[in-house]
């Protein structure tokens, strides 16, 4: 299973998969931000190939439509189910729900190489709603594979050893356990806070070794998630302002246009110059399992800096920055993954990070996983949703009932008013045409 994912800078990482009887292979994107298995089932400018339901004899149809909404683009289709494997995952096949896309707007990616989606994270977040069981919960169910899967994505790095084809970038799925060959150090482990998406908590965040000094709540509004189908690191507004001041300060000695932090411009440098040492470390504290302890991630430019191979020439390396704001939470995206081997540990809840043996680096910084760092109630920094109170809200209700009751009086008054007229007041011609036309 090592080395069976591939994809394109900014445009998401995919593995193969077999569906139908006789199979039919397609490229699916691995998404640990979402719990829907969807493939394209119709035909779509920037779909090479398709899923055909007609051609498998294996294919049921469960007679129930489904939309899925993501933070870019959506999709819309129908549900059934149908045999499934990977052929370089595990010797499997099961009977998986898949969703048939036949209507989408700004889910294929032109150029990505990909047809569909392979949600992976828990049933409480999968569409129409959580009875529809998730592809890893399905294969876990009907197969010996263990209730675990980890990722390596390499991002840049992998170019130097591999030939990719069409693909700039790779990386290995681990389905049902993990590989030491992948990683350096010690895997260390962040509890699944909820399982719905992959929620965990971050208790601090620096720039450089400067702690950004927020309420630790901040970092993790509404929810931090780790996600491989979002390219970015997005942070929440408040988080997103200071961290980027932070980062341009350090990086001062460039001046860069204010487009370029909103990730509306690029920079580009000639081709090997790019001034990799001016740009400052981010450093991620995650709780530990020992709920009073964390440990700390350490994310290269390398890897918030993303590689934009589309307008660089030959002479130039082009960049794109790839923190950005967010309104839905903290999302630890593909770039974050990129330096890291991930374990998504789903039988003991919990996701474990190491050092990946393909993240890119120079020969002054590495990125790194250490620990571990004491604090205190860690858990705290988990945002919860303000909670209400029984009598609260009835004294909300009450007060509600009151001020309808207030307006709804004369209205009364007045209905009775027209009510008591017209009972003494002859019909002229056109009255009952009214009365018709209220019934309409």
């Amino acid at each position: 299973m090592i080395d069976n994912l591939r994809g394109k800078s900014g445009q998401g990482y995919y593995v193969e998969m077999a569906v139908g009887s006789p199979p039919q292979k397609l490229n699916i994107l691995v998404d640990t931000g979402s719990s829907n298995f969807a493939v394209g089932a119709a035909s779509h400018p920037f779909l090479r190939r398709y899923y055909h339901r007609s051609l498998s004899v294996s294919y049921r149809d469960l007679g129930r439509s489904v939309y899925v909404p993501y933070t870019q683009g959506r999709w819309e289709g129908e549900l059934g189910t149908d045999l499934v494997s990977l052929p370089q995952g595990p010797n499997a096949t099961l009977r998986s729900n898949i969703a048939a896309i036949t209507q989408s707007d700004r889910f294929f990616i032109n150029g990505s190489n990909w047809e569909g989606i392979l949600g992976l994270a828990y049933a409480e977040i999968a569409r129409p709603d959580e009875t529809l069981e998730p592809f890893f919960d399905s294969l876990v169910r009907q197969t010996s594979v263990p209730n675990l899967f980890s990722l390596q994505l390499c991002g840049a790095g992998f170019t130097q050893n591999y030939t990719l084809g069409s693909a700039t970038v790779g990386g290995s799925m681990i389905i049902g356990g993990m590989d030491p060959s992948l990683y350096v150090g010690e895997l260390w482990y962040t509890p699944i806070r909820r399982m719905w998406y992959y929620e965990v908590i971050i208790v601090r965040i620096e720039v450089n070794g400067q702690d950004l000094n927020m309420d630790c709540k901040e970092y993790n509004y509404d929810k931090s998630i780790v996600d491989s189908g979002t390219t970015n690191l997005r942070l929440p507004r408040k988080v997103f302002q200071a961290a980027v001041k932070a980062i341009e300060a350090a990086s001062s000695t460039e001046q860069f246009p204010s487009g370029f932090w909103l990730g509306e411009q690029l920079v580009c440098w000639q081709t090997g110059t790019t001034p990799w040492h001016i740009f400052p470390v981010i450093s991620l504290y995650l709780m530990s399992e020992n709920r009073n302890h964390s440990f700390r991630i350490s994310i290269l430019p390398q890897q918030y800096l993303r590689p934009v191979e589309d307008v660089a020439s030959a002479q130039e390396d082009c960049y794109k920055f790839a923190v950005s704001q967010s309104s839905t939470g903290t999302v630890m995206g593909a770039v974050i993954m990129e330096g890291f081997y991930v374990v998504f540990d789903r039988h003991r809840k919990r996701i474990g990070f190491a050092v990946s043996t393909c993240h890119v680096h120079d020969e002054f910084r590495t990125a790194s996983v250490e620990g571990p760092f004491h604090g205190v109630d860690l858990e705290d920094c988990g945002y919860n949703l303000p909670q209400t109170d029984e009598s609260t809200l009835m004294t909300i209700a009450y007060i509600m009932a009151g001020i309808c009751a207030l307006f709804m009086l004369p209205l009364c008054l007045m209905v009775c008013q027209w009510r008591f007229t017209r009972c003494f007041r002859p019909h002229g011609p056109g009255d009952f045409a009214d009365d018709i036309s209220l019934l309409k």
